[in-house]
């Protein structure tokens, strides 16, 4: 029986009785079938299988007499043969001419997504520009109008990408740009011209994101639009990241399965965080997705340039409304696309709400930057709130103060976005254990987009209040948002909040809460509460395993028995979790046999990973072959991870051939470097330059460099070559370009230079003022240590509080100092209870309370 219905073209099903010409093309095709299925050596049924079609419809493709087979059928056939893109297209030409179609056939509409011309933009999360409207009397869902599109730089990229994809080359692009930069629209537009040759387009979404990518990436058919807007809930999410990635990776490379366009959109901090390269010996989350995106992503700016003015002036005196008022207030700042987008209404609403409001925001704001899910309940809200107002705002509040606020910020920003809108949750239907986190009842809240970076920019330096984190301890249930939170608590140096949070998250299953409570177990002397954490985490790994493929509790152990010199232990369970496929683990048994002197275990070890897909480990094994001694075995490696597209790999290889006096080999593998964006490439080639005694040449690098971004890092590496050099005043005044341009270095240097001449010191205060305020934890230790030196303790304590809340964590072992007590006072510190007297409750609570 066929699992789906084949038609041509006006008659609904395949053809039979067929001309001479007609039977000419029919019978070449079938001997072009023939041929590609004794080459690919499978059997009829086996390709029925791999295709998804019946066996009868696989059989009369190939069977003279048989009815001319659909073009949807020619296609799975041509594409599970392994034909290219080209042989593809002849196939479909001598079938439409056995089938005497003279029109493009079309085919019933199947797999999946929809045709693109289906799609309402606005339900692609394409942002809407003004309030919906409806005809009157016909009930008909609201009229979402899209202001008038102008096209810019980017779009040109897009639209070369859109013409490969079109003539059958695969091709993914992700837009990377701050919130309402009009990357989704940008991406709507790109597509427009693949709807008129009949692409569908699939936005994974039901029941999660990441869960419906995970379940149907691998049944995307050819001519499909993979829709990844917000790809972070995808690339980035911490079960199904990496196997999304793979399947990506796998979709656009194998030429069966194409021509596919995938197309996505991060705000910049998450790429930032996907691309940037790990420092050495910390782990690596994103190594595949940092591979993926290589030469994938094309960046959106914030503002409008001269021409895009121009072009959207001309859209507004053609009529368009939203662009005419548009251009009315973003005519200084050049955000038109987060203007029609609400995000200015969207601040000015944070900026001059209620007190109530602000806090509730704030709250917000600060749990999405630590890390907390997208859907806050309000009890958590409430509770959160209260240490936000100031004692005389608190004193004013009514009774029924958080209802106001809540309506209040659910209304609509120009009939679009409202700052904090009541949502609901979508629950998988999984089966539930004891250890199962319940949510609270009651309502949950979504920040909006753009005042969710907005918190992230101007509250980054800020440590939030007490009732923060106890109402996060007190209603928060999930054990990703408690170990989050735990983190950014132990970063602020709150590090009772952060034993109790990590207590809650182990309660709630989180495995490295667990192991932390393992930890402290042990430290106090129970070992046998430890051992049966320690069992406990073991059988969730191995569950994980079975049910998930999730390794990380396994690596989170192997990591754990190596901290406490179970080394044999350590090796099982990395072991285990490779064979489940974790390539980081892969990584660890290598580095653990490297350091044993295992070299010929260790290579095999970074193979294997290497050859898993990880670049990264052909990293590490060329940096083991360089401590040996073997260079031009490192040279081999750093090439092949540099070919698998891993730009790290180029500063390596530079290195090797700066090592093995090949200085222009090393400049040029240097430029190529920095032209894949590598920071610091640049850098890293003046200094080897300089070592060669090449000083004008290092100077005219590092001045190139200090033109694009970051130019006050180039700078300061130019100031310290000419101090090198013996050239101190000539250095001194480039360490002055570099404090303009905003080093923190260069700016400690010059305060260090002030602070030797008479009356200096309120010099360099003032030169470091502004840094500190911005929350560099330097900085800030800098002026404590320096009002320490003159007796001022006060202002000493000052800004050593200031550093503990920008996450600096030497400052509390100096404030106990200063104080002669542990930093945080239970008057201060502690208001809830929890320990009314100050004094640890258990043994392993002394191990955080100092």
């Amino acid at each position: 029986m066929m699992n789906t219905v084949e038609h041509t073209q006006g008659s609904g099903v395949d053809v039979g009785g067929v001309s001479d010409e007609r039977e000419a093309a029919l019978t070449d095709l079938r001997k072009r079938l023939d041929d590609a299925l004794a080459d690919a050596g499978l059997t009829k049924v086996q390709l029925a299988a791999r295709t998804g079609r019946s066996r009868t419809t696989v059989q009369e493709a190939f069977q003279d007499g048989g009815r001319v087979p659909s073009a949807a059928t020619v296609a799975a056939l041509a594409g599970k043969l392994g034909l290219s893109a080209e042989q593809k297209r002849e196939l479909l030409q001598l079938r439409r001419a056995a089938a005497d179609e003279t029109d493009p056939v079309r085919v019933r509409d199947e797999g999946l997504g929809k045709p693109i011309e289906q799609w309402d933009p606005h339900d692609l999360e394409v942002h809407p520009a003004g309030t919906p409207t409806t005809a009157a009397g016909t009930g008909a869902r609201a009229l979402r109008v899209l202001p008038g599109y102008v096209r810019r730089a980017h779009d040109h990229t897009l639209t070369d990408a859109v013409a490969e994809v079109a003539e059958g080359r695969s091709r993914m692009l992700v837009l990377v740009g701050s919130s309402s930069t009009g990357k989704t629209r940008a991406c709507w537009e790109a597509v427009q011209p693949l709807a008129a040759k009949g692409w569908r387009l699939w936005h994974p979404y039901d029941p999660t994101r990441s869960e419906a990518a995970l379940a149907d990436l691998n049944r995307v058919a050819p001519r499909t639009v993979v829709w990844l807007n917000e790809a972070q809930h995808y690339l980035g999410h911490l079960r199904a990241g990496e196997r999304i990635v793979a399947a990506l990776h796998t979709l656009l490379t194998q030429a069966d399965r194409g021509p596919v366009l995938v197309l996505g959109t991060l705000w910049s901090e998450y790429a930032d965080a996907y691309t940037a390269l790990p420092q050495i010996g910390k782990p690596d989350p994103h190594s595949r997705v940092r591979e993926l995106l290589t030469g994938r992503t094309l960046t959106i700016p914030d503002t409008f340039d001269e021409e895009a003015f121009r072009a959207a002036s001309a859209l507004a005196q053609g009529g368009d409304r939203f662009m005419k008022d548009a251009l009315t207030r973003a005519h200084t700042h050049g955000r038109v696309t987060q203007d029609l987008a609400g995000a200015p209404e969207l601040v000015r609403r944070y900026e001059h709400g209620t007190p109530p409001v602000k806090a509730l925001l704030q709250v917000a704001m600060d749990a999405r930057r630590f890390g907390v899910g997208l859907h806050l309940p309000q009890a958590f809200l409430i509770d959160a709130a209260t240490d936000y107002l100031t004692d005389d705002d608190y004193d004013q509040l009514v009774e029924d103060w958080a209802e106001t606020a809540f309506a209040d910020l659910a209304r609509p920003v120009h009939g679009k976005q409202a700052p904090l809108r009541r949502t609901s949750t979508r629950h998988p239907c999984l089966p539930t254990t004891a250890k199962t986190p319940v949510p609270e009842p009651g309502p949950v809240f979504r920040l909006a987009d753009y005042l969710e970076q907005h918190g992230r920019t101007t509250r980054r330096t800020l440590c939030p209040p007490a009732s923060f984190w106890h109402a996060a301890h007190k209603h928060l249930v999930r054990p990703d948002d408690l170990a989050n939170l735990a983190a950014a608590a132990e970063d602020r140096y709150r590090l009772q909040w952060t034993h109790y949070l990590r207590l809650r998250a182990a309660e709630a299953g989180n495995a490295n809460a667990l192991l932390y409570v393992a930890k402290l177990r042990a430290a106090a002397g129970d070992a046998e509460g430890a051992a049966a954490i320690y069992g406990q985490v073991s059988q969730t790994a191995h569950r994980q395993v079975a049910e998930a493929g999730d390794t990380r509790a396994l690596h989170g152990l192997a990591q754990f028995l190596g901290e406490i010199g179970h080394l044999s232990g350590a090796r099982a369970f990395y072991q285990q979790a490779a064979d489940a496929g974790d390539t980081d683990a892969l990584i660890s048994l290598a580095q653990m046999r490297e350091h044993e002197g295992d070299w010929e275990g260790a290579e095999v070890a970074f193979r294997q990973a290497a050859a898993a897909g990880s670049s990264r480990a052909l990293i590490y094994l060329g940096r083991m072959h360089t401590k040996t001694g073997d260079t031009e075995s490192a040279k081999s490696v750093f090439q092949q991870a540099a070919d698998a597209g891993n730009a790290e790999a180029l500063l390596c290889l530079a290195g090797t051939y700066e090592t093995s006096g090949d200085l222009e080999g090393a400049k040029a593998l240097y430029r190529q470097a920095a032209e894949a964006g590598v920071a610091g490439a640049l850098t890293d080639m003046a200094c080897a330059m300089f070592e060669a005694g090449d000083a004008q040449g290092a100077e005219a690098v590092l001045r190139e460099a200090a033109s694009g971004d970051g130019g006050g890092r180039a700078l300061f590496c130019l100031a310290e070559l000419w101090a090198r050099s013996g050239d101190v005043e000539g250095a001194e005044v480039i360490y002055g370009e570099a404090a303009d341009a905003g080093d923190v270095d260069a700016q400690l240097v010059l305060a260090g230079r002030l602070l030797a001449e008479p009356g200096g010191r309120a010099a360099a205060e003032d030169l470091l003022r502004p840094a500190a305020d911005a929350g560099f934890p330097r900085v800030l230790f800098y002026l404590a240590e320096m009002r320490m030196e003159t007796g001022n303790r006060e202002g000493a304590k000052a800004a050593y509080r200031q550093t503990a809340d920008a996450g600096c964590l030497e400052t509390g072992r100096v404030l106990q100092f200063i104080e002669g007590k542990p930093q945080f006072e239970p008057e201060r510190y502690w208001p809830y209870g929890l320990n009314p007297d100050g004094a640890p409750a258990t043994p392993w609570q002394a191990c955080v309370t100092g």
